[in-house]
């Protein structure tokens, strides 16, 4: 028997009892005649006691013990004289009378402790010593007790859980595929797939009316914080529903994690958002409204009075920050730098501070009076101490966006994004449609199998642009957790999307084809919603970045460097594969 207790759980009850504990050693201390090992386990620690007097010996192969043996030792609970506070077994410590090293360790490359020397760098490399340190293993409890709850929610909801496969056909739309060669088919491919989209329609279609699955999904994107090439979704669809039956089942799923794992009731309903609202006021389709800064448009106020920049503007937009009006020229200049960085690309920054006697003292002070300032100060409901910060382009779009950037910059600056508060919505009423510069044609916003609202359903013949999708996102401290669409069940609306969207015919029969023909053997209304597990377990855990939730994660490059993957295959690979690899370019 390796071990009869965890190092996280003897307590002072146990006193007198003996036990035997197995584990890492965290750290080795000596002092006169005794040697004081702290164990640790995925548990927690236990103070290991070894003395000169008890057993000479076996104290001085304590000493030589190093940081990571693997260790078992036996010996009694005893009362610890020098408490521990900060430790849950900090009253006790076990007087050792046997210790077998299990395993020798190297000097590990990094402090395996919840603050660590090791970078992002070194850390991926050795992410199996990583996953040792209390930070990052309490990261994937907290994921395992998500998926857990998501199990039970469902369960008692009347779904099932199938798995769908993951070497599948590639689909035109939506991100890259990563695909497969097939040796068995020469010179044909599968693809991982993005998502069991298709697969869970098809589901419906056979009758299966609520089917869930946690599944790994893979696109080829460029990184970020908040993505990597593969990833978890928490994948749901159901029959014989609309969007409003969708939307309450998955916010009850939402305030059931928030209950049972964070510990906080959550009674009113989500607040819904059309989209077009979301990127007027808050320049994002994943609006954070833990707090205001609404953006107020300016045109009427602030154009036509000889300042060119405005003047030639297409958008005038602005947002206050309440209190700021003591930032200083050098803060001042920070954010008009921060703005103007290449990912932003804003042109520059306008600013206006509200004395505390009322007036109004811009940096565009010559061109406006104190009438049309105070103005300003009207249409931003401004008070004395507050700040005013003004973007303008000849793109609305893309200058609501960079002025969400500098409303999040303030919100973060001013201490108003807290992790512990949470600010849950859905955006709704989605363009079915966007248009795409690079391939010069439409693009579904979502994908091609989401239904149009019913009442724009003639709109896409006359004007399909304006058509809205009968989609749905769950938005969380601005963070896209969720997402979803009723979806077409139809074949003839379903040939009329594909057309829309560019598809011949025959190129829709040999993608989708599988689809359609299914929709004509008795397909039912259908909808659906997938979450991502990443996303949420990095939003409970107040992580910036989903990585930190993910055993084994890929860098910002997709590298995994533990494994150095991706790698070369070798000739004789490629040769089975009928694969040749163009030279490298010089």
């Amino acid at each position: 028997m390796f071990r009869t207790n965890t190092c996280g759980e003897l307590r002072l009850a146990d006193a007198g009892r003996r036990t035997t504990l197995a584990g890492w050693v965290q750290r080795v201390r000596k002092m006169g005649g005794m040697t004081f090992v702290d164990l640790r386990d995925r548990y927690g620690i236990t103070q290991i006691v070894f003395d000169n007097e008890h057993d000479a010996a076996l104290n001085d192969a304590a000493v030589r013990l190093g940081r990571e043996f693997v260790v078992q030792i036996q010996g009694t609970v005893a009362e610890r004289t020098a408490k521990n506070a900060n430790l849950p077994t900090g009253d006790i410590e076990v007087l050792a009378d046997s210790l077998t090293v299990l395993n020798p360790s190297e000097v590990p490359p990094f402090t395996i402790e919840d603050e660590t020397d090791g970078g992002d760098d070194i850390r991926m490399r050795y992410r199996y010593l990583d996953l040792r340190r209390n930070p990052v293993r309490r990261n994937l409890e907290l994921r395992h007790r998500m998926t857990m709850e998501v199990r039970r929610y469902l369960d008692s909801k009347g779904f099932l859980e199938i798995e769908t496969p993951m070497l599948v056909g590639s689909t035109p739309e939506g991100a890259r595929d990563f695909v497969v060669p097939s040796r068995m088919n020469p010179g044909q491919f599968y693809a991982l797939p993005q998502s069991p989209q298709t697969l869970k329609q098809l589901l419906m279609v056979s009758g299966m009316d609520r089917y869930f699955q946690i599944v790994k999904c893979f696109r080829d994107e460029d990184l970020r914080a908040d993505r990597q090439p593969e990833f978890t979704q928490i994948d749901c669809e159901m029959s014989f529903i609309d969007q409003n039956d969708v939307i309450e089942l998955f916010e009850g799923m939402a305030k059931h994690l928030f209950k049972e794992i964070r510990g906080i009731e959550i009674n009113e309903p989500f607040l819904r958002m059309p989209w077009a609202d979301a990127m007027k006021y808050y320049g994002s389709d994943k609006p954070d409204i833990r707090f205001g800064m609404r953006f107020v448009e300016l045109m009427d106020t602030m154009k036509g009075h000889g300042f060119s920049v405005f003047d030639n503007a297409a958008y005038i937009g602005g947002i206050c920050a309440k209190g700021a009006a003591s930032y200083t020229r050098k803060q001042l200049d920070a954010l008009t730098d921060y703005v103007r960085r290449p990912q932003i690309g804003a042109k520059g920054m306008v600013y206006a501070r509200v004395e505390a006697d009322g007036t109004v003292k811009s940096s565009v002070d010559k061109f406006y009076t104190q009438e049309t300032l105070q103005e300003l100060r009207k249409a931003m409901d401004a008070e004395p101490g507050d700040l005013i910060l003004i973007l303008s382009g000849d793109d609305t779009m893309k200058t609501r966006k960079q002025l969400c950037e500098l409303r999040l910059e303030m919100g973060r600056q001013l201490g108003l994004r807290d992790r512990n508060k949470f600010a849950c919505l859905w955006v709704v009423d989605f363009p079915m449609f966007e248009w795409s510069d690079e391939e010069q044609r439409l693009m579904a916003m979502h994908h091609p199998f989401t239904h149009p609202k019913d009442e724009d359903i003639p709109m896409l013949d006359t004007d399909p642009a304006a058509v809205r999708a009968d989609a749905y996102d769950m938005v969380i401290n601005g963070v896209e957790v969720g997402g979803g669409s009723i979806r077409i069940h139809d074949s003839e609306l379903q040939a009329k999307m594909f057309e829309i969207l560019g598809f011949t015919p025959e190129k829709a029969a040999e993608q989708f084809g599988f689809l359609m023909n299914a929709f004509k053997f008795g397909a039912p209304p259908h909808g659906g919603l997938a979450y991502g597990l990443d996303r949420w377990v990095s939003l409970f855990a107040g992580l910036d970045s989903i990585r930190d939730c993910i055993a084994f994660p890929k860098n910002n490059s997709g590298r995994d460097v533990m494994l150095d993957a991706p790698s070369a295959l070798d000739q004789k690979q490629l040769d089975e594969l009928q694969l040749a690899l163009a030279p490298a370019e010089e």
